[in-house]
């Protein structure tokens, strides 16, 4: 700040600023932070100046030093083809420069996207409540445990998931349901899909939620949805699907086999950049005021023109305060923009086309590596959409390096298993990734 008119982006004159630290007893605003001589900046970032050409130059560099694999990675991160509109339309300013769309009178274009967004995923899991987005699928459906606790009519605290639930979901959960006094218990499964009989077994009236995935972890596609769902039902527990936007184009509508909540990643909109999702969560319409994040709604404007604005805010930055129901304090805007654009590009029959495709491709391709001397596909004798197991005779990690050394990049799963995920992005390299399997199987 600059004499006692202050500086333009602090709402703060000089005398205030003084008469603020005589209050807390210190001379300068330094005196308020303490940070150690061994990290503190000494002004100098000792980078030697470099035109923009060599630092092109040498950024490309390194980056060509990354190993150049086809991925046939899954297990809850799928690829699908980004097209080109995607990008060009989505890194317009208004889009890239529009952070939180507080203001609907300069935020109309991006405030109709984000609920064309919540349409779209309306539509899909036949639920009437979708918020324009969460951080991904693991904390999406963190907040469905801490939502369940709060709206489920009787007691209990036992979150049942499956025991195929991928590492990194099931550690988010942990951290969530740790403040709202909730356990997470794992139930069994049976080839790959719930185990019903032994869930049966396992719910009961001490059970606040029950968490299926539809496809699993392992690709595979739950057939006894309904069953899970009655079960829930039958136990006042609130059932809560995971799914995404393709799976959930070709698979049954979730309302259809009795979700509470859907979660999940969108899978469409972004490559896969490792740690960057998008978090889906549609709900019925009794938890309305229990969602967390934002929703999109539609009114009128004082012309009586079609508007639109932010409905619902249930955050405690926001006049909720100490009665939010997250401390979401984000979302995901700009990339459920993106996948709100890649799913209307596609449309509806292109949309079923591609889940169509992964499903297909998935069981072309477990044929073909079952014709394979030392391996046998898919393990789990289900239907499966983009990935499936595949058991190898030889030891997994040996299968994957000699895979790796060819140019193909799979998940290990176990001593003799690995993990195979085929879409849009890698289908046309399956020939050369099945002959790499054969050699790499011997």
């Amino acid at each position: 700040m600059t004499g006692d008119r202050g500086s333009p982006f602090a709402p703060h004159t000089a005398t205030e600023r003084d008469a603020m630290l005589e209050a807390v007893g210190v001379d300068s605003e330094e005196a308020l932070f303490d940070v150690p001589e061994s990290v503190r900046f000494d002004g100098s970032l000792e980078i030697e100046p470099r035109t923009e050409q060599a630092v092109v130059r040498e950024v490309a560099g390194v980056l060509g030093d990354n190993e150049d694999l086809v991925e046939f990675l899954g297990r809850g991160r799928h690829a699908h083809y980004v097209p080109s509109a995607v990008d060009h339309l989505a890194d317009r300013s208004e889009f890239l420069t529009s952070y939180t769309q507080y203001q609907p009178e300069v935020a109309q274009g991006f405030l109709q996207a984000l609920f064309e967004y919540q349409s779209l995923l309306v539509e899909l899991t036949g639920l009437p409540v979708a918020n324009c987005s969460m951080y991904d699928a693991a904390t999406a459906l963190g907040e469905s445990a801490t939502l369940a606790s709060r709206v489920r009519a009787t007691t209990g605290d036992r979150v049942l998931v499956p025991e195929h639930l991928s590492d990194g979901r099931r550690a988010v959960l942990g951290n969530y349901v740790a403040g709202a006094d909730l356990a997470v218990e794992s139930y069994p499964m049976a080839d790959g899909a719930a185990d019903v009989d032994a869930l049966a077994d396992l719910v009961d009236e001490g059970t606040v939620m029950l968490y299926a995935e539809s496809p699993t972890v392992r690709g595979v596609i739950e057939e006894s949805l309904s069953e899970l769902g009655t079960l829930a039902d039958e136990n006042e527990a609130l059932f809560v699907l995971g799914s995404d936007l393709v799976a959930l184009s070709l698979l049954e509508r979730p309302a259809d086999v009795g979700a509470d909540v859907v979660v999940g990643d969108a899978a469409l909109g972004l490559p896969t950049a490792y740690g960057m999702g998008l978090g889906l969560f549609a709900c019925r319409e009794e938890f309305l005021r229990q969602v967390p994040g934002r929703l999109v709604g539609v009114g009128e404007d004082g012309r009586g023109k079609r508007a639109y604005t932010l409905t619902l805010q249930t955050r405690e930055q926001h006049i909720r305060r100490e009665r939010a129901t997250s401390n979401i304090c984000t979302n995901q805007a700009w990339v459920a923009l993106r996948a709100a654009m890649h799913a209307f590009s596609l449309g509806p029959d292109g949309l079923q086309t591609l889940a169509g495709d992964c499903a297909r491709w998935a069981d072309e391709l477990a044929a073909r590596l079952d014709d394979v001397r030392g391996l046998r596909a898919p393990v789990h004798d289900r239907h499966h959409l983009r990935e499936f197991l595949v058991h190898t005779d030889q030891p997994a990690r040996a299968v994957a390096d000699d895979l790796r050394e060819s140019g193909y990049a799979v998940h290990v799963v176990d001593d003799h298993r690995i993990q195979v995920c085929v879409t849009d992005t890698n289908h046309d390299r399956v020939d050369g990734f099945v002959d790499a399997c054969e050699r790499a199987a011997r």
